[in-house]
């Protein structure tokens, strides 16, 4: 079963169960694939329904901070229930060493000498670590290996 009717199926389960925030929240991650596939006239797969998340996963981020900087706790708690919900789609994450082990063998295959050649590893990591790890921690890692020793 793909990521989208596994999506459905939970959305089938909370209607049953009267989940409101993640029945509403399962109907936001819908509506913005279908809006993708209706936009770019394509069918959506697992690896770009990721990427939907993950950039639903970082709006919430940010409502979070702002809501708690503009002393709103009510409004920030709403995003958090949300945001565990879109979690629990992602992919399972990689621990510290894998995303280094990763960053180091990207290096080498792109034949990268110094912090002008970020954008060569950065692609060849971007495609192996997509939905899998925090790609803010990744470019940190990227520009320690890459900075001159």
């Amino acid at each position: 079963m793909g990521l989208r009717e596994q999506i459905t199926e939970d959305m089938k389960a909370a209607m049953r169960a009267k989940e409101t925030i993640r029945l509403g929240t399962i109907r936001l991650l819908l509506s913005e694939i279908k809006r993708k596939e209706v936009d770019e006239r394509i069918v959506v797969n697992d690896t770009q329904a990721v990427a939907i998340i993950e950039k639903m996963i970082k709006q919430r981020k940010d409502s979070i901070s702002q809501f708690e900087a503009g002393a709103r706790p009510d409004l920030a708690d709403i995003e958090k229930a949300e945001l565990a919900v879109l979690l629990a789609y992602m992919p399972a994450g990689l621990s510290e060493a894998e995303v280094a082990a990763e960053v180091a063998a990207a290096v080498v295959a792109s034949g990268a000498l110094g912090p002008q050649d970020m954008g060569k590893v950065m692609a060849l990591v971007k495609a192996k670590l997509a939905g899998r790890a925090d790609m803010s921690a990744v470019s940190a890692l990227v520009k320690k290996a890459l900075a001159p020793a």
